[in-house]
């Protein structure tokens, strides 16, 4: 009950945040609570879990790319503040979450704060990190670190500084944490270096990033940046390298997209020819103001990316888990009778064959002169009639959950998001439960009730996708900043007629 007390707790206190900032998603807390009580019902949730914790309600932008591509650099300049090391080499090896303080000083923090804190979009992304890397999960401090900073810029956002993509000793489980952050983002910043745009230190980046991204339906939240374009001043090539890397991404996979080029003014390199010098400075301000804006609009974002996970959310369970225990539950039920029939029958089978050959049979009649002599003794018939109940009782029992680990397994492995694995197990021990029936058909908690809540938490979602237009759009005509964002679309795209 305390769990579940301090649960309910952190969403008031989301709620009273929310309030503040955003109205419109406080009345959201409560649509996730009734999921939340609807997956507690069903045995997909404990009491410590809740469905607003696996997301972030506060805008996330991650910077990801290769080492060397000016990342960190171009946080500092986003900033206004030298929050992050920068250099040639790569001088951070962990994921770093940047996030606001009113504090002037600032706290480095590591990665159990984020790990165990579930108003950052990391909480117990240690469990997934031993998913693919069996105990890795312990060395989280070496994986994450939290740092604050009282820039403006970050209030009201999140912002994530990655390492590089180059291969290293933790390369799957840093690819997994990539994996996490992507899906969470709302907005994410893709970093090549315009020394080598196409060199192979891209093509891990392509791989994870441009290749894997196009059959989102999230894509449009992706930026591409070649940074450090001032290094192609001294022979003032720019459109070859940019057509150059352009091409590279065309042959990833991405026909569209919004690609940048930049460099930071504070790091820049002289450009001694005044007119050349003119057209980049020009070239980079309007690139990096539309960098800005984009991100200054993620707010928005999500906004209705929170939405759209509730409805999303809501179908989950109608969709995907109800059904998905339906059928451990039918075929549990089909693989239990098989085994009973097997085990049973064949007993039964045994028996008859033994007292044929035994000569206990007159007729239709069996005689067995021990059950014969003990029938002056009726306690003891009762008895062994009663220990011949238990252990048949105990081999279907026995037999239950044999078959319920079995089906459980199976069926859990073919779940579409690995980090949902525990609940699926949950959920299905809760079904094979010895006091449940194997002929029930409906799982457990599930219901004319339970499915008029999930629709009822649908219909909910269109109506705050419809205030959330009221707040946003504009009738008149007018282009809104969010619309405002500039993309420059891949030379030459492959022809898809």
């Amino acid at each position: 009950m305390a769990t579940e007390q301090r649960v309910s707790q952190r969403l008031r206190d989301l709620k009273r945040r929310l309030k503040q900032e955003n109205p419109i998603l406080e009345n959201v807390v409560d649509s996730f609570r009734e999921l939340d009580w609807i997956s507690r019902r069903l045995g997909f949730f404990n009491r410590e879990e809740s469905h607003a914790n696996r997301t972030s309600w506060w805008p996330l932008i991650s910077v990801l790319g290769v080492y060397s591509s000016g990342k960190s650099s171009f946080i500092n300049h986003f900033l206004g503040y030298p929050l992050q090391a920068t250099g040639s080499q790569a001088v951070d090896d962990k994921f770093t979450v940047i996030c606001f303080t009113e504090e002037r000083r600032v706290h480095v923090l590591p990665g159990l704060a984020l790990d165990a804190d579930p108003r950052f979009p990391f909480f117990r992304v240690s469990r997934a990190i031993d998913e693919v890397a069996q105990g890795e999960g312990r060395r989280i401090d070496a994986y994450l670190q939290l740092k604050t900073c009282s820039s403006e810029k970050l209030r009201g956002k999140i912002l994530i500084d990655s390492p590089g993509f180059d291969a290293d000793a933790q390369r799957t489980s840093t690819l997994r944490i990539t994996d996490h952050i992507i899906d969470l983002s709302d907005l994410v910043l893709v970093f090549f270096d315009a020394r080598h745009p196409e060199s192979g230190s891209m093509h891990d980046t392509l791989e994870h990033l441009v290749r894997r991204v196009m059959g989102r339906r999230d894509s449009n939240k992706f930026l591409y940046v070649l940074n450090q374009i001032d290094a192609t001043a001294a022979e003032d090539n720019t459109e070859e390298v940019f057509a150059s890397w352009q091409r590279a991404l065309a042959q990833s996979g991405l026909t569209a997209g919004c690609c940048y080029a930049i460099y930071i003014p504070e790091l820049a390199l002289p450009i001694t020819d005044a007119a050349a010098r003119a057209r980049y400075e020009s070239k980079r301000d309007a690139n990096l103001r539309a960098i800005t804006q984009r991100i200054e609009q993620v707010g928005v974002e999500r906004a209705y990316r929170i939405v759209g996970m509730l409805e999303q959310t809501a179908h989950m369970l109608e969709n995907e888990v109800v059904p998905r225990l339906q059928r451990f539950l039918a075929d549990w039920r089909r693989l239990t009778l098989w085994l009973d029939g097997v085990l049973f029958g064949g007993l039964l089978v045994l028996f008859l064959m033994l007292t044929l050959y035994g000569g206990y049979w007159d007729g239709l009649a069996l005689r067995l002169p021990v059950w014969n002599h003990l029938s002056a003794y009726p306690v003891i018939q009762s008895i062994l009639l009663c220990l011949l109940a238990i252990g048949v009782g105990y081999g279907h029992f026995a037999i239950r959950r044999w078959t319920g680990r079995r089906v459980a397994r199976r069926l859990a492995s073919g779940a579409q998001a690995n980090d949902l694995l525990p609940n699926y197990m949950r959920a299905f021990h809760k079904n094979s439960r010895w006091y449940r029936s194997i002929f029930r058909r409906n799982p457990a908690g599930w219901g004319r009730r339970v499915a008029r809540s999930l629709a009822k938490v649908s219909d909910d979602s269109q109506q705050y996708v419809q205030k959330l237009n009221d707040l946003y759009a504009n009738p008149s005509g007018e282009l809104l900043p969010s619309q405002e964002w500039e993309c420059i679309p891949p030379r030459n795209p492959p022809d898809r007629s």
